[in-house]
């Protein structure tokens, strides 16, 4: 099973919101839709689900053309970001109503239901109501109600983004064993990269409505192909310093070292982040960021260096690594 998109281009009014959007997801893939707002990934979903049409460019899945099939057809199954739950429904009703509209025996429809209530483990939960349950869980009825469609394609927009930190690290084990480690193709749409990166098997960086480079978390972040995916990919991001010769050498914060022999700087302001801490520096070439042990206080003068084999340069001009 795959999904393929062709030249997906979409237009409103007279602004293209995606541009020549390739892409091909596997069997088993999980693909991230990475970016700012606006760029134009949750938009690429719709299309996918059928919910909207390209103005140019095919959709296929399983090499199947889709541009004239309807959503309902499709066998999508997509979590929101907003659950879409009926708050009227109990979590097995919110379960069957699905069910019910496509029809079958009534057996089937609760022998199934029971099953996806024991694999989410909301059994003891099922006669709450939506607003009864903490955001986990309601996440958790919005996935099993994904699944019980039996879908060829999984699309998830920003599942987790109502959910506070804590939540979200104890849900991702959770989506992985319920959908990530299934057979289907899976499209996750995010703005989180700690998100992106935890869960996808490649990433796509967009940028205006173009993927600005794709690959696997550690080709992103160890070969950034432009200044914009290096800064977006990694926290704190990447420092960029433009040099005389027309290039901008790039320096992830945690390769800065401390070095009686390197470049003056004064300590502007300091976090601690457990077992490190965040510094930002005032340096000859404006502010850096760099991680560090301890030992430096704020408005300490210090002296830092880096490897030159940890150095990424990109031209200034086009910000494309050189």
């Amino acid at each position: 099973m795959t999904v393929e998109l062709q030249g997906i281009g979409r237009r409103f009014g007279e602004r293209w919101i995606l541009q020549q959007l390739d892409l091909k997801v596997g069997q088993g893939e999980c693909v991230a839709l990475l970016g700012a707002s606006g760029c134009g990934k949750s938009t690429a979903l719709r299309l996918i689900a059928g919910l909207d049409q390209p103005d140019r460019g095919h959709l296929l899945i399983e090499g199947e053309p889709m541009d004239r099939v309807p959503a309902r057809q499709r066998r999508i199954g997509m979590v929101f970001q907003s659950y879409a739950l009926f708050p009227h429904l109990t979590v097995r009703g919110n379960l069957d109503l699905g069910l019910r509209l496509r029809g079958g025996p009534v057996q089937d429809r609760q022998q199934r239901i029971e099953a996806m209530l024991d694999v989410v483990q909301l059994r003891e939960l099922a006669e709450q109501r939506p607003a009864q349950l903490s955001g986990g869980q309601r996440q958790r009825v919005a996935l099993a109600r994904a699944l019980l469609r039996d879908p060829r394609v999984f699309l998830l927009d920003e599942p987790m983004s109502n959910l506070d930190a804590q939540l979200r690290d104890e849900l991702r084990p959770e989506l992985k064993r319920l959908i990530l480690d299934g057979p289907q193709p899976v499209i996750y749409v995010t703005h989180d990269q700690v998100e992106a990166m935890a869960l996808a098997d490649r990433i796509a960086v967009m940028r205006h409505g173009r993927i600005e480079q794709i690959g696997t978390p550690q080709e992103l972040y160890d070969t950034p192909s432009t200044t914009y995916v290096a800064q977006f990919i990694g926290r704190p991001p990447m420092n960029l310093i433009n040099m005389d010769d027309n290039s901008v050498i790039g320096v992830r914060p945690e390769h800065l070292n401390l070095d009686d022999a390197g470049m003056d700087c004064r300590v502007l302001n300091r976090e601690w982040h457990g077992a490190s801490q965040q510094l930002l520096l005032d340096s000859q070439h404006g502010n850096l960021r760099m991680i560090c042990d301890g030992g430096v206080s704020l408005g300490d003068s210090i002296r830092v260096s880096w490897p030159s084999q940890r150095e990424h340069r990109f031209n200034a001009s086009n910000g494309r690594r050189q």
